[in-house]
């Protein structure tokens, strides 16, 4: 997901050229990629356009000690390179907790996102999830879902704590059964 503050959405041409600059499509490891044990994905596996998968891995979203979500109802959208971002019902978050960030971005495979703020039980906790409320074709079962990063809040799947992507660019959900190297480390701009 790009992070471009201040992101319009693309015209027809400006999409079709950011969709076609990826170099890795997940039909092909690349010989850098780390094989993948047994139990575990490789993220150059994972497709581009991303797969859109549903799961019923148990999430549990912390904003501080204040439990934000407790669901088995997710999402994990897997692309090219990067770890899977989970995407969680914005049903089962109080938007008590929220408030609106003026951050935007735009996603060349999901659209036009849109970041909030999350009010924890030591402060506010600035940009921390992003939703995408009127997502392009291929992705309309994310308009009513929310991600976070897991550098901001603290997240767990299936009783494992998520590690973040580095950088602060991607929010992908790193774990155990998850193999790289993955987008946003060093020296990976060119994935």
């Amino acid at each position: 997901m790009a992070e471009d503050r201040n992101a319009m959405s693309p015209d027809n041409d400006d999409l079709a050229r950011a969709r076609a600059a990826w170099t890795y499509r997940g039909k092909k490891r690349p010989p850098f990629a780390v094989a993948p044990e047994p139990g575990q994905e490789s993220v150059w596996d994972y497709p581009r356009p991303p797969a859109i998968v549903p799961s019923n891995a148990l999430v549990e979203v912390y904003a501080g000690n204040r439990r934000l979500v407790r669901t088995r109802d997710l999402i994990r959208v897997l692309e090219t390179g990067s770890p899977p971002t989970i995407y969680l019902p914005l049903a089962e978050l109080d938007e008590a907790w929220l408030r609106p960030s003026r951050q935007r971005s735009f996603c060349e495979w999901k659209g036009p996102a849109r970041y909030y703020h999350v009010q924890g039980d030591q402060g506010l906790i600035e940009n921390a999830i992003w939703t995408y409320p009127e997502p392009l074709a291929g992705a309309e079962v994310l308009a009513d879902r929310f991600s976070c990063y897991p550098s901001k809040l603290r997240c767990v799947l299936d009783g494992e704590t998520v590690r973040a992507q580095a950088g602060g660019f991607y929010g992908g959900w790193i774990t155990s059964r998850i193999v790289g190297p993955w987008k946003g480390e060093p020296g990976t701009g060119h994935y």
